[in-house]
């Protein structure tokens, strides 16, 4: 008998019930019923083909017992008929009358979930894997949450759809702004294709989708939502009922810290984060049988700050440190994984093939790296020492009242440089540096003639790959600073003249380096000590997808790009000619047959940028949130 946690506890609390359990009767039917075609299937099912894992993975997810937390286990009645969806004797569907339940969990990696799935922590994961095809994912360059996920929903890589970060610069008005829907008007998604061709959609909490456009279903903003007190649902009309059910359907939250705070604190920040995993997967269930759908999304975003925030409790180098906070996380990934249940449990009573993925991986953030101090100290950026000050006493006042400066201010102020004296500084960093020149012509005050503009950018690069680039980390190895150093027009094969937005040099860091853009003390790399140690983005994300027609293997490797054209040659939608991806085949038995669509003329890119979406007081949250993660400063 295999044994998983009772699916009428997994929205509790890990401190104490705080969720309501639902009504049994109509489920108790459901689990009857899965459990009896499950059976049939588990006997004539052929044999699975083993997993690159531990050889005791499938034996530990069904034989083990769910640890911690008072948990109730029951018989795998609940279980998805997996089997079902892989068998080649059950019924055949066409293509074009197919479910999809798209299953998005933030920043995963399979360096954090295969211990977890040898461990028998993760039996529903596990089981999906088993059961399906999987392999890597790799993201965008740089691979952050808005380029990664918007690259997933258009086909297009993040120099075609325009997002390369949370930010954009505006060399023409030297001013940074929050990126949002309105900045993908003339890109086309995945929602509107579908929509287009008759299919119903639902979205929830999938990144970058704030303000909500209309599609044909339902869209939840994601978490770069201000709050509920905004417009964060399409349609309206379903806005108070999701509110009187999920008062924070947009995961508004940060990570709470305190004096003495202690493993109470801690708890209670997973917690919230687990609780997080269950409402989604509640929201799932409720909005797709409330609207209907073909295809539906949902994703689980606190994964991703999960890792932000416990990494060096999970990291092999470090888990052994804190045993007590290890197993804490690890139960916090199970609860992820119950939830994956529910959605699993859901995709089988609607006859739904399923894809999970991840935008990103997650590693180690052991430093950061000051591209700004480096300019200052060859010569090509300029500091403003009376706005050095100013900055100074803001960050004052700021700790003082425990409140982040917003984005809003003047550059040169808020950066404390001169830029009537200044050619090059990085305007925005996180994941990467995002590297103007100060170009006459084209800035307020540039200064850099236009005939120096690519000897410039050469003689920068050199020097940002160069020996002066290289430092000794806490563990005496001699490493880069950043691993590339790439002009974006040769990266994603376009043009600056239709990509004007577009930054004049993109800076990698060393994947345990972040970048930041404010000079703070003398050293070009800050390493962290170990209590002070987070998680940030690595490129290689999960795939995973089971049922009719997908095929049962491992080690596939395939691009984020190339999920939209391989869900819609799935079913049966014809490709656009414009998206940049490709169908991945090896996730099938036997391949699409691709058609492919014609498309209009590309948008004009002279067009006016996009007005600010966010206000004042919209900013200040989004920032604090922002900044919470690393993301910004």
């Amino acid at each position: 008998m295999i044994f998983i946690a009772d699916p009428y506890r997994m929205g509790e609390s890990l401190l104490s019930p705080t969720l309501p359990r639902p009504e049994r009767g109509r489920k108790q039917r459901s689990r009857r019923r899965l459990y009896s075609r499950g059976t049939a299937r588990l006997q004539t099912a052929r044999p699975a083909r083993r997993l690159p894992l531990d050889p005791r993975t499938v034996a530990a997810a069904r034989n083990r017992g769910m640890r911690g937390g008072g948990v109730v286990c029951a018989p795998a009645a609940v279980l998805p008929n997996l089997d079902a969806m892989s068998d080649p004797t059950s019924t055949p569907r066409t293509r074009t009358n197919r479910r999809l339940l798209i299953v998005g969990w933030d920043g995963a990696t399979f360096d954090v979930l295969r211990p977890l799935i040898d461990a028998g922590k993760l039996p529903h994961l596990a089981r999906l894997v088993e059961n399906g095809a999987w392999g890597t994912l790799h993201s965008t360059v740089p691979p952050i949450t808005p380029a990664a996920w918007t690259t997933f929903l258009t086909g297009k890589h993040p120099g075609t759809h325009g997002i390369i970060d949370f930010e954009r610069y505006d060399p023409l008005t030297h001013t940074l702004q929050m990126n949002s829907t309105r900045c993908l008007d003339s890109v086309r998604n995945l929602w509107q294709i579908l929509g287009e061709a008759g299919l119903r959609v639902g979205s929830i909490n999938v990144p970058m989708t704030y303000p909500p456009v209309p599609v044909n279903g339902f869209l939840v903003s994601g978490f770069e939502t201000p709050g509920p007190d905004c417009e964060f649902v399409y349609p309206s009309s379903v806005r108070e009922d999701i509110l009187q059910r999920w008062p924070d359907p947009t995961l508004r939250s940060k990570w709470h810290r305190r004096p003495f705070g202690g493993d109470r604190l801690f708890a209670e920040n997973l917690d919230y984060m687990a609780r997080s995993f269950h409402q989604g997967a509640e929201m799932t269930v409720y909005l797709g049988d409330r609207f209907g759908w073909n295809v539906l999304m949902v994703v689980l975003k606190l994964i991703d700050n999960l890792q932000h925030k416990t990494w060096k409790y999970i990291d092999p180098r470090w888990r052994d440190r804190n045993p007590r906070r290890r197993r804490m996380v690890e139960e916090t990934f199970a609860e992820a994984d119950r939830a994956l249940a529910t959605l699993l449990e859901y995709a089988d009573r609607r006859d739904a093939d399923v894809l999970m993925v991840s935008d990103h991986g997650h590693g180690s953030l052991e430093g950061k790296v000051q591209p700004n101090l480096l300019l200052a100290r060859w010569g090509y950026l300029k500091l403003n020492p009376a706005a050095q000050g100013t900055v100074r006493l803001r960050k004052l006042i700021a700790k003082r009242f425990r409140r982040r400066t917003t984005r809003s201010g003047e550059l040169g102020e808020e950066l404390a440089v001169d830029f009537s004296r200044t050619r090059a500084c990085v305007m925005h960093a996180g994941m990467a540096g995002f590297l103007y020149l100060n170009l006459q012509g084209r800035q307020p005050n540039g200064i850099v003639p236009p005939q120096e503009y690519e000897r410039l950018r050469d003689e920068l690069r050199r020097r940002f790959l160069g020996p002066e680039c290289r430092v000794t980390d806490p563990a005496g190895r001699t490493v880069p600073l950043f691993t590339a150093v790439h002009k974006p027009e040769e990266l994603y094969g376009c043009t600056r003249e239709h990509r004007p937005w577009l930054p004049d040099l993109m800076l990698i860091p060393h994947e345990a380096l972040a970048v930041v853009r404010k000079i703070r003390g003398h050293q070009p790399v800050r390493w962290l000590p170990y209590r002070r140690i987070e998680g940030t983005h690595r490129p290689e994300g999960i795939l995973i997808a089971a049922g009719g027609g997908i095929a049962r293997r491992g080690g596939i490797e395939a691009h984020i790009v190339d999920c939209a054209p391989t869900i819609l040659a799935h079913l049966g939608i014809p490709v656009p000619e414009d998206m940049e991806g490709r169908v991945i085949d090896e996730l099938f038995e036997s391949p699409p047959a691709v058609q492919r669509a014609a498309v209009g003329g590309q948008a004009s890119a002279t067009s006016p940028p996009p007005e600010e979406v966010y206000s004042e007081k919209d900013l200040q949250r989004i920032t604090e949130r922002l900044s919470d993660l690393g993301y910004l400063e």
